[in-house]
């Protein structure tokens, strides 16, 4: 009885829940909506009729029924047969179908050709351009056709296309704005793309979609869409209580920390975000493209042993003292839960009641972080034995 009831008053309780991915704001955002509703209904042709036809077929040829006809002889049915494959081959063909051209047509890198279902862009409207950058565990975005930046807080014109360029300066994230477009994934040295469009003015919720450590649940930021004159005086806001953001402000505001307060930037030092894209924001790196360019050169030869300092990235959080991204006990420097040390948080989270310590940064590297567990051998590797081609040909 209580079982019933509970399913009774499920509607009920689901009713206050938001359905912004039913319900979005912007076209791509609605035809991924649509796109979801066909394939569902379409699956559903063939869900239902099964569903029935189960449930008919075990009342119909229930033990106690003697008026059901029993034919243990009957084994084939062309007529069935037809029915049986046809409907699904055909549901599958329209499912294909659909699904080849909302890949082609909502392709996050191809640049919009409509505002909405009745507006197509107009020859010659140039996008608004923002860069999306993924720290732990919070998000940078830089207009660079304005000269701004901005942490957690994303602004856009309506019935304006929006070009995101997305990266990571940690490990692997995913960028999701539900109301706007899908998720897209953002990675270390890696630049992909998103373009999309917002036609209705509002407040709307952005978040990490992808698991990137202890912080990930509370890496959200707001997207507003606005008119022109009000993002005319977002931007104008942003330059009068920003301040600069050069090199040594980024990798200040790189470091690890939980719900990190909306900052503006009045102006961005020239190249930062393709510093952070080639990976070699932090001075004296090698960018990712120089050593690109040297690969297609055919390599440095005997003198690549002086770019080896350069090409030091994974440790370099480790080198400052500071915790290397989602690490773990031994590698975070922390003590494992229950291990006697008690349950310590990691570099940049906030205190917890049942857990009110937080991992510090140090002025030297932490002896217990790193690749390797602690007290072992720091040496090279011992050689293979399939290093020792001489015995094997013996």
């Amino acid at each position: 009885m209580l079982r019933a009831i509970g399913v009774l008053l499920l509607p009920l309780i689901l009713a206050g829940c938001g359905t912004v991915v039913l319900n979005p704001s912007g076209d791509v955002a609605i035809q991924q909506r649509n796109l979801i509703i066909a394939s569902t209904l379409l699956m559903l042709l063939i869900i239902v009729p099964v569903i029935a036809l189960t449930l008919t077929f075990a009342r119909r040829y229930r033990a106690d029924n003697t008026e059901a006809v029993y034919d243990p002889e009957w084994h084939h049915s062309t007529q069935l047969e037809v029915v049986i494959w046809t409907a699904p081959l055909m549901i599958i063909i329209a499912l294909g179908a659909i699904t080849w051209l909302a890949t082609h047509t909502l392709d996050p890198f191809r640049p919009l050709t409509r505002l909405d279902g009745s507006q197509p862009v107009a020859p010659g409207v140039k996008p608004l351009d923002v860069q999306v950058v993924a720290l732990d565990w919070k998000w940078l975005f830089f207009y660079p056709e304005l000269g701004i930046a901005t942490v957690n807080e994303l602004a856009a014109p309506v019935n304006v296309p929006i070009a995101f360029k997305i990266t990571s300066a940690s490990v692997m994230n995913s960028f999701f704005i539900p109301a706007l477009a899908g998720q897209v994934y953002a990675m270390a040295g890696m630049q992909t793309q998103l373009h999309a469009v917002i036609n209705e003015e509002g407040a709307y919720n952005g978040f990490s979609a992808n698991y990137s450590g202890s912080g990930f649940s509370r890496m959200n930021f707001a997207f507003h869409g606005l008119t022109q004159q009000g993002f005319d005086q977002w931007v104008a806001k942003a330059k009068a209580e920003g301040k600069p953001l050069d090199r040594a402000a980024y990798l200040w505001l790189e470091k690890p920390s939980e719900q990190a307060p909306v900052q503006y930037f009045s102006s961005v030092e020239n190249g930062l975000y393709d510093a952070i894209l080639n990976m070699c924001a932090t001075p004296g790196k090698m960018c990712m493209n120089e050593m690109n360019h040297i690969d297609a050169m055919g390599g440095a030869g005997a003198e690549s042993h002086e770019n080896y300092e350069r090409l030091q990235y994974d440790n370099l959080r480790v080198e400052q003292g500071h915790e290397a991204p989602a690490a773990t006990s031994p590698a975070s420097g922390r003590p494992p839960r229950g291990g006697g040390g008690g349950d310590v948080q990691p570099e940049g989270m906030k205190p917890r009641p049942e857990s009110p310590a937080v991992n510090q940064p140090s002025n030297e590297p932490n002896p217990n972080q790193g690749h390797a567990m602690p007290g072992a051998p720091s040496g090279p590797a011992p050689a293979q034995l399939n290093n020792k081609t001489d015995e094997h040909q013996q």
